[in-house]
């Protein structure tokens, strides 16, 4: 009877695991935006002004997740003739979850990504940590580290300097894919623009599947 009854559980994680894998993940983000603007720029154009800590090859995959959520919003770099100066912020960190009290712990330069666990920075891919429908989730091994992905965009005018659009958005859960959750937090923090609601909202945005 035991054994049959651990043959059906294991069946029925598989199954689980195998729904999970087929269905579109939602990424909740929690995002807070401020802007002056009341309609698109014209011209809708843009640079990214790297800090000196983004100027490595490393940085790339991130500006161009962020380039295509630009994009999305109808902006279009143009480095030579931009009106609008953008900055970018990324932060990644993780904390084991003893208790409900556990802090935060924030490594890394501010737009630092990856890197902590036994990866080079830069290196994307794969998961930091057992999915979340492993044992470890269910106190067989300890609780699953809880996982904390920000994205920040300062959008400046490239005469004044005058700050017209600032937002940032931020996902924690016990799983997380990078880089497609850094893709689906510039989404998020770019909904609404030009004009989004002022102040702290919840949005859930589908996570893309990976690429075959």
């Amino acid at each position: 009877m035991l054994r049959r009854w651990i043959s059906t559980l294991l069946l029925g994680l598989a199954a689980a695991a195998l729904a999970g894998c087929s269905s579109t993940r939602l990424v909740d983000g929690q995002v807070e935006s401020f802007s002056t603007l009341t309609a698109l720029p014209a011209p809708a154009t843009y640079r990214i002004e790297r800090l000196p800590s983004q100027q490595t090859p490393a940085f790339e995959p991130i500006a161009a997740l962020a380039e295509r959520a630009l994009a999305r919003v109808g902006l279009q770099r143009d480095d030579a003739a931009p009106r609008l100066l953008v900055q970018i912020g990324v932060q990644a960190s993780s904390v084991p979850r003893h208790g409900p009290s556990a802090p935060y712990a924030f490594y890394g330069p501010p737009w630092a990504f990856g890197g902590w666990y036994g990866r080079p920075p830069g290196v994307f891919g794969g998961w930091y940590g057992p999915p979340p429908w492993a044992f470890g989730g269910w106190g067989m091994g300890g609780p699953t580290p809880l996982y904390r992905r920000a994205v920040s965009l300062v959008l400046r005018d490239a005469q004044t300097q005058a700050v017209v659009y600032e937002t940032s958005a931020v996902h924690e859960n016990v799983w997380v894919s990078d880089p497609a959750v850094y893709g689906v937090l510039f989404d998020a923090a770019l909904n609404g623009f030009p004009a989004p609601p002022h102040g702290r909202r919840q949005l859930r945005l589908p996570l893309p599947p990976p690429a075959p």
